[in-house]
């Protein structure tokens, strides 16, 4: 296998595995193990399927470097530039602006003091988005070299809390079945944005030279690795916790820190906390490049629609400072607005494909490549699109039970 598909498919590995899957087994406790693997496969099924349809339509782009955005430009007219546009910018800065955060604290944690906690704070949100943010500029080969390097470390720490958890694991635990069959229903749109590899396709395009055959491979191999790595991350999570000791740890601290304290606590080690942590912190940073770099396409794909300069030193500042000013001065406004990331993904990754594939077949019938299904599949996943969307609403009006995320 080349050197670039090696890279392309980690990069959208690293991009798909983020920090929350580390909060999923809190998501599903309610559900049982077996619903959860049945849930996993569906929706990596679902946007696996609809990430191989950006590939089939980037066929038909005018040229070989443009955005998402200009294949809506191209076969929606401006309504599809805008949507695609502000879908995926404010999605992905609400992203980044919580990882530049996250990344910033725990980068604060072993800095010396500058004063007061706030301002140490600040000055490690800044090293952060300094220090990452250069491989971003880079250009995607800097990302792929230390997407490479972080995903070895990543793989350590990941195989190690596995060592430590699967030989507690109890097949009573994962023989339980739903507290609620609605739950299932509840927990997709949590689970849908952990496959989220969509924003960087573009990119992954370019990178590869739009070789259909490549790309598809980097694709599959891509989200075949962060599905197992769910499967096996739940397979251990619900083996360890009974049901009942789940839902007793969501009422007292439905957080990260709680599970970490109750796996601790379960397998008599301190160590592992520490490598939880230690994954946590490889997955954001693997996840933060991947959104940059996504960003900095759909901006430079902006600016060059409009014939404005989109060289790195315009680049540069239109993807940082937003998110960085956020994260500064207005954390909880920002990352408030990552409860709509699901609303907006759940259009970028899903139905705009759908749409870009639907129109594209219509009108270039002999593309040499087309994804299976025709356009039957079509039908069948925007449908499932339109589900996920509602879902948050129908929680909100309490006709579904709320899942912890």
């Amino acid at each position: 296998m080349k050197n670039k598909i090696l890279g392309s498919a980690l990069i959208i590995a690293g991009t798909t595995i983020g920090a929350g899957m580390l909060a999923m087994p809190l998501t599903s406790a309610g559900m049982g193990f077996g619903m959860t693997v049945v849930l996993l496969v569906g929706l990596w099924g679902l946007l696996t399927y609809t990430g191989l349809l950006f590939m089939e339509v980037y066929q038909t782009a005018k040229q070989q470097d443009v955005g998402v955005a200009s294949l809506a430009e191209q076969y929606f007219g401006m309504i599809g530039r805008v949507l695609a546009t502000v879908s995926l910018l404010v999605l992905l800065y609400a992203l980044l602006a919580a990882y530049i955060t996250g990344g910033g604290s725990l980068l604060s944690g072993v800095l010396p003091s500058f004063g007061d906690e706030s301002s140490t704070l600040k000055v490690g949100v800044l090293l952060f988005t300094l220090i990452l943010g250069t491989f971003v500029v880079i250009g995607i080969k800097g990302v792929d070299g230390l997407t490479r390097l972080l995903f070895i470390g990543k793989i350590i720490a990941f195989v190690f809390v596995l060592l430590m958890m699967l030989p507690k694991s109890k097949l009573e635990n994962l023989t339980a079945i739903p507290l609620d069959n609605l739950l299932v229903i509840s927990a997709v749109p949590i689970f849908f944005t952990s496959f989220g590899f969509h924003v960087i396709m573009g990119s992954i395009n370019s990178y590869l030279e739009a070789d259909i055959r490549k790309i598809r491979v980097a694709v599959i191999i891509g989200t075949l690795i962060p599905l197992t790595a769910y499967l096996l991350w739940q397979l251990a999570t619900h083996g360890v916790l009974s049901q009942n000791e789940f839902v007793s740890l969501l009422n007292q601290d439905p957080t990260l820190n709680g599970l970490v304290k109750a796996t601790t606590q379960i397998t008599g080690s301190s160590i592992l906390g520490e490598m939880v942590r230690l994954f946590s912190s490889l997955a954001l940073i693997t996840s933060f490049l991947g959104v940059a770099m996504g960003i900095f396409e759909g901006v430079g794909d902006l600016l060059k629609r409009f014939n404005l300069p989109n060289n790195r030193v315009v680049l540069t500042p239109l993807t940082f400072i937003p998110p960085l000013a956020f994260a500064l001065f207005y954390p909880n406004g920002f990352i408030a607005a990552l409860g709509y990331a699901g609303l907006l993904f759940a259009f970028y990754g899903l139905l705009l494909p759908i749409a870009l594939a639907w129109k594209a077949r219509q009108l270039h019938p002999n593309l040499p490549y087309r994804v299976a299904g025709g356009n039957v599949g079509l039908v069948i996943a925007f449908v499932m699109g339109i589900i996920i969307m509602v879902i948050p609403f129908l929680i909100e009006k309490g006709i579904l039970p709320a899942v912890a995320g």
